[in-house]
């Protein structure tokens, strides 16, 4: 198994819709609704995996829900752009047939099928899953079976199972939208070796004669199957942190900015843009986070462009390359090194400017300063440091 190459953005959205897979009743989680509308990590379970789709570029994006549970469906999806709720049947399979069929007067060339109880779905295998449909009619995120496995009988252990070539399947499952379309509309009992109906949607496919491939899944993509699953606060989220600092010299004759607060003072820092040191830094932590190289890389000082640029539009870049790979700004600290001037009456101000070009509550930003005992460069005042951390986690 291979991993498929990073998707373009010219293969991705309009030619790409998605189905939600939500119409179960999701009795062994317990609770009083669907497992699928209970709050999990502060948002209903459906909302996540489609939040993420939509991130994705995805569109349009049906969802299947139970009969009756319309008002918490809508709840559930309330704002979210380019999303349909349609009713689904008693079975999955059938809930899906339902959901292709409500695509057909505006067909799209790729349809990712997926459940609403894997919340957590890293952009990373959206891109796999489609790159892979290039060669394919099918593709579905898998992962390797590592356990010994066994097989059982009457609670004893009856004889060992060969576990290579075994694979773990995952969701989403994509698909060329004619060929799985058809395919379901060609289900029977008998097509499908007998079984009265599909565990997946890879069945269907295989069923109809369709090649599938397996490309890699990730553990993030877990399923949310019982109410101790519902209750978890750290289920596959696995967060990244990255670090950054910098210097620029202070110098007459020049403007002080920092952390997108401009403050008065008798020098300013140099630099070829206008050398927030502390925005610089929060750049290269988000880019490190993502391992997505550092600010010169994005924004050279060799090019004549950025002479003189608001390193607003540095931060506000970061941010947009962190929710394109898939993350969430969870938490920013900054700390800014210098003798003067004094930053504790400007750290209000900081804190809410940098919240808004990274769109976060203010409470995930955090500003602070020291000094280094008038030792070295910001000791002597020659100039300013600062470093920042960063920690995103999977949308």
């Amino acid at each position: 198994m291979n991993p498929a190459p990073p998707l373009s953005t010219e293969t991705k959205a309009p030619a790409t819709a998605a189905i939600v897979v939500a119409a179960g009743k999701g009795l062994r989680a317990g609770g009083s609704v669907p497992k699928q509308f209970a709050v999990w990590h502060g948002k209903p379970l459906v909302r996540h995996s489609v939040e993420s789709l939509i991130g994705a570029g995805v569109a349009p994006i049906v969802v299947a829900i139970p009969q009756g549970w319309e008002e918490a469906a809508g709840n559930a999806l309330q704002g979210l752009p380019g999303v349909a709720l349609v009713q689904g049947g008693s079975t999955r399979r059938e809930s899906v047939a339902l959901a292709l069929e409500a695509l057909v007067d505006d067909a799209p060339a790729r349809v990712l099928i997926h459940d609403a109880a894997r919340p957590v779905l890293p952009h990373v295998v959206i891109h796999g899953l489609l790159a892979a449909l290039e060669n394919v009619a099918g593709a579905i995120p898998v992962l390797p079976v590592v356990d010994s496995v066994v097989r059982g009988t009457d609670g004893l252990r009856h004889a060992a199972v060969e576990r290579d070539g075994l694979y773990r399947v995952q969701t989403p499952q994509a698909f060329h939208y004619p060929a799985i379309l058809a395919a379901h509309r060609g289900w029977t009992a008998n097509t499908g070796g007998g079984a009265a109906e599909a565990g997946d949607d890879a069945q269907v496919a295989d069923a109809a004669g369709l090649p599938v491939a397996l490309v890699p899944g990730d553990e993030a993509l877990r399923k949310v199957t019982f109410a101790a699953d519902l209750e978890s606060a750290d289920m596959s989220v696995h967060p990244r942190v990255g670090m950054g600092f910098d210097v620029h010299r202070l110098v007459a004759g020049e403007e002080l900015w920092l952390c997108g607060v401009k403050i008065d003072h008798d020098k300013g820092l140099a630099g070829h843009s206008d050398a927030d040191v502390a925005i610089h830094a929060l750049v290269d932590a988000l880019l490190g986070a993502i391992a997505a190289g550092d600010i010169g890389d994005h924004f050279p000082p060799s090019d004549p462009q950025w002479k003189g640029a608001s390193s607003d539009r540095f931060l506000a870049h970061a941010a947009t390359l962190v929710a394109q790979s898939g993350q969430a700004i969870a938490h920013v600290d900054v700390t800014i090194i210098c003798e003067a001037p004094k930053i504790g009456p400007h750290k209000a101000a900081m804190r809410a400017r940098l919240a808004e070009i990274l769109a976060l509550p203010i409470d995930r930003v955090s500003v602070k300063a020291t000094t280094t005992e008038r030792l070295g460069t910001t000791g002597r005042g020659e100039g300013i440091a600062a470093q920042a951390v960063a920690t995103v986690v999977p949308r």
